[in-house]
């Protein structure tokens, strides 16, 4: 898919001006159509990374957060927790994964009525790829450095944390 033609001028910051014409200054709106542009623009990166590995960015997270439990394997539940992500999605992740050989499923024995997502060896092979490739585009951030990450990591923070994310120190 070519690349589409960059415009001359930024439509945020152009937006931003017509809309203190309107309506006055309301600076949170700039910055969230900013944050949702890099969004997709992170993704598509992102995305484009770990296509050859016949992944997605959601499903190469259900990968990762697999590699990071001790056994390999986690509760579909569990999966959706962590990830964040509504259970139906969970399922059609972990289904493809399945379908690509990358995740085994079978029922979980401490919970009659649960499923237990484990990653193959296969899996674990195209994780360690992924993720090297990733880290050497540096997920998209590469204009930044690791101190602007942190201060980027720490701004977002108090956002998640209104959300309920998680639980705040």
């Amino acid at each position: 898919m070519p690349k589409p033609l960059s415009l001359s001028f930024d439509p945020i910051a152009r937006a931003d001006e017509l809309w203190k014409q309107r309506w006055g200054s309301v600076p949170s709106m700039a910055a969230i159509t900013s944050i949702m542009r890099a969004h997709q623009i992170l993704l598509s990166q992102v995305d484009a990374v770990v296509r050859p590995y016949g992944l997605t960015f959601a499903r190469y997270e259900a990968l990762v957060l697999l590699t990071f439990s001790k056994a390999g394997e986690l509760p579909m539940s569990k999966i959706g927790e962590r990830l964040m992500v509504h259970p139906t999605s969970v399922t059609n992740t972990v289904d493809r994964l399945v379908k690509s050989g990358l995740v085994d499923k079978r029922p979980n024995p401490n919970d009659g009525r649960g499923t237990l997502a484990s990653i193959t060896d296969r899996g674990r092979e195209v994780v360690e790829s992924a993720s090297r490739d990733l880290m050497a585009m540096e997920f998209g951030l590469g204009v930044y450095d690791a101190e602007d990450c942190g201060r980027i990591f720490e701004m977002l923070r108090p956002l998640r944390v209104s959300a309920e994310d998680f639980e705040d120190d």
